[in-house]
């Protein structure tokens, strides 16, 4: 009688999840059709899907919108809210695995100096270095910001003796603070004339989306998601401890430091191409625990799809409360983020 009450609840949680995940799909979808509506110049829904349909299948619409129209849907508006959908689900993910393998529900690659680490190298590819591999040099850069900072975050918590969870965030913390100063030191240090550019970098944005680009980030996403999800199993023995997880012959240590690159590599690609974004991977992990539990089977791709739907509204959001400039998206996270954060620590000290 037990076991068949058991089953019946784990059927029942399968299909809330599979609910959620359909809920959350079709939430998704409106979103990036009102991201792609709402702006300074507003665009009917029935418009922007009859220019998404004839771009994937030409003349099968009728035309009834201007040539300028259709190029604000398409070439700006459309990889925008698809960018915003690929750094929120990235971020996410990030902050879901690092809470894993820290048993820190406050890491986060805003707060554990990754994305500082991101930026660094982006400002660094921009103002210093120049472009010598094509476009692939900012987000190389920055990924070889991010593991730097990564690198340097470990190795402090293992001088100071950090070993605890919210040391590591303090360490995590400081090593942004001195990164963001090395940063600062670089735009003093460059032309006066291109400093301007950085600025996106530092406070975040997505108004430099293109086509042609986004493939760079959809690999990365796509790829280190899928493996991480491959790894549920892992990360759910993670949680639990590192004796646990190594009496199952878990290699702890190696296992942490692949994670943690993972991280810096989504972490540093998104930093290349939307700025510093910080308090997403804090925030929606632990929102989705609320809805769909603690197993990493379901908590990556739940927290992928939270994440996008919550970065595309935070754009809305940036585009339209000083439409027609746009305010810089770290700005929304931010202060999201921060409320969140206070929150939290109310809940653990509670």
């Amino acid at each position: 009688m037990a076991t068949l009450q058991q089953s019946d609840k784990q059927r029942l949680s399968i299909s809330r999840l599979w609910v959620s995940g359909i809920l959350g799909a079709v939430i998704l979808l409106a979103s990036l059709s009102i991201a792609v509506s709402v702006g300074a110049i507003a665009v009917p829904l029935e418009t922007v899907w009859g220019i998404l349909i004839n771009k994937i299948a030409p003349d099968t619409v009728q035309q009834d919108w201007s040539n300028g129209r259709e190029a604000i849907v398409w070439n700006i508006r459309f990889p925008r809210a698809i960018l915003a959908c690929f750094v929120g689900a990235g971020l996410a993910i990030v902050g879901a695995s690092l809470q894993a393998v820290t048993r820190n529900p406050l890491a986060d690659p805003h707060l554990l100096g990754i994305s500082a680490g991101g930026a660094f190298g982006a400002i660094m590819a921009l103002l210093h270095t120049g472009l010598f591999i094509g476009l692939l040099t900012v987000p190389l850069m920055a990924f070889a910001g991010s593991l730097g900072a990564t690198l340097i975050v470990l190795a402090v918590s293992q001088f100071a003796s950090a070993t605890s969870a919210d040391r590591l965030v303090l360490a995590g913390v400081a090593v942004s603070f001195i990164v963001m100063s090395a940063a600062n030191v670089l735009i003093f240090l460059g032309d006066p004339r291109a400093t301007h550019t950085v600025v996106f970098w530092m406070l975040g944005g997505l108004g430099l989306a293109q086509w042609d680009q986004l493939i760079y980030p959809a690999i990365i996403l796509f790829g280190c998601g899928t493996y991480l999800w491959l790894k549920s199993e892992t990360l759910n023995a993670m949680t639990v401890g590192d004796e646990t997880a190594t009496t199952l012959g878990i290699p702890v240590a190696r296992f942490r430091l692949t994670v943690f690159v993972i991280g810096a590599l989504i972490t540093g690609v998104m930093v290349a191409f939307s700025g510093i974004i910080g308090f997403v991977g804090l925030m929606i992990p632990h929102i989705v625990r609320l809805i769909v539990g603690g197993d990493y089977r379901w908590l990556l791709p739940v927290s992928a799809l939270c994440g996008a739907i919550f970065l595309v509204w935070a754009d809305i959001i940036a585009r339209t409360i000083m439409a027609p400039d746009d305010m810089p998206i770290g700005i929304v996270t931010g202060l999201i983020g921060g409320i969140f954060f206070v929150w939290l620590l109310r809940m653990r000290i509670n």
